[in-house]
C-alpha cells in the first residue's frame, strides 16, 4: 500500500503583534496572501493532502478569498481551530480520514522550502517523531525576576521550528491522551509526544530562513527571503 502523507496547516493566528486589523496569514506579501506562500509549497510537494485549520468565524473568508481565488488541488478539509494551539492541532488531526505521516506546520512560516519537507520525510520514516530545528546562535540565560540564575551550555540548545512530523496514529493518540490529562504549558507538538506519546522525538535539520512571521520586522524579512526562494 502506498504511503500517505498529510499536512495540517495552522492558519488561525490573529496577528496582534503585527498591528494589523487583518489576521497576519491573510496579509499580502509579494503579490499574494501569506498563507498562500505556505500552501504553495505543500501543493508542489510529495504531500498528498492538506487540512487547513482556520480561526473561529473565518471559514467563509478562507473559502472565498483563498480557495476561491487560488488553485489548490490538495486541500481535503478546512476546519475551525480552537482556543489554544493544541485545540487547533487536534481539530486538524481529527479531520484526517487516514494517513501514515502527518506534517504539522505553522501557516505563518511561509518561507518553507520543499527541501525541508524532504528532510522531514526521510527522518520520520526512520524515527516516527521528528521536528525541524537549528542550533541556537546566541548565549541563552535562565532569568527569574530579572536576575540571571543560570546559563545552559549552548551546544545542547536548539531552536525548534515546524514542520513537526509524526506517525499519524501515534501523534493523534498522544493528543487524545493529553486532552484527558493535562494541557499545562503545551507550546508545540513535540511536547505532546514527549509527555503523552510512546516514542522519543528526534530533530532534523531546519533552516534559519524558516522564520515564523509574527511582527512587521518579520514580514519585511520574509519578503526578501521569498524573493530568493
Amino acid at each position: 500500500m502506498e504511503e500517505k502523507n498529510v499536512a495540517v496547516i495552522l492558519a488561525g493566528g490573529k496577528g496582534t503583534r503585527m498591528n494589523s486589523q487583518i489576521p497576519k496569514q491573510y496579509l499580502e506579501v509579494n503579490g499574494k496572501p501569506l498563507i498562500c506562500h505556505t500552501m504553495d509549497v505543500f501543493e508542489r510537494s510529495f504531500i498528498d493532502e492538506m487540512v487547513v485549520v482556520v480561526g473561529t468565524g473565518e471559514m467563509d473568508y478562507f473559502q472565498k478569498n483563498i480557495l476561491g481565488k487560488h488553485a489548490y488541488n490538495k486541500v481535503s478539509k478546512v476546519v475551525e481551530g480552537g482556543k489554544e494551539r493544541y485545540h487547533s492541532v487536534l481539530n486538524g488531526l481529527r479531520a484526517i480520514n487516514n494517513a501514515d505521516f502527518v506534517y504539522i506546520h505553522d501557516g505563518a512560516r511561509a518561507c518553507l522550502r520543499e527541501e525541508l519537507l524532504e528532510r522531514g520525510k526521510e527522518a520520520v520514516r526512520k524515527y516516527g517523531a521528528v521536528v525541524a530545528a537549528v542550533p541556537v546562535k546566541d548565549t541563552i540565560k535562565i532569568v527569574e525576576q530579572g536576575k540571571i540564575v543560570s546559563t545552559p551550555p549552548r551546544n545542547v540548545l536548539w531552536q525548534i521550528q515546524t514542520p513537526q512530523v509524526f506517525s499519524y496514529d501515534k501523534i493523534k493518540s498522544a493528543y487524545e491522551k493529553m486532552m484527558t490529562l493535562s494541557q499545562e504549558n503545551i507550546t508545540d507538538d513535540a511536547m505532546v509526544m514527549e509527555r503523552f506519546g510512546d516514542v522519543p522525538v528526534y530533530i532534523y535539520e531546519g533552516e534559519y530562513t524558516n522564520i515564523k512571521i509574527t511582527t512587521p520586522d518579520d514580514l519585511d524579512m520574509a519578503k526578501n527571503i521569498l524573493k530568493n526562494i
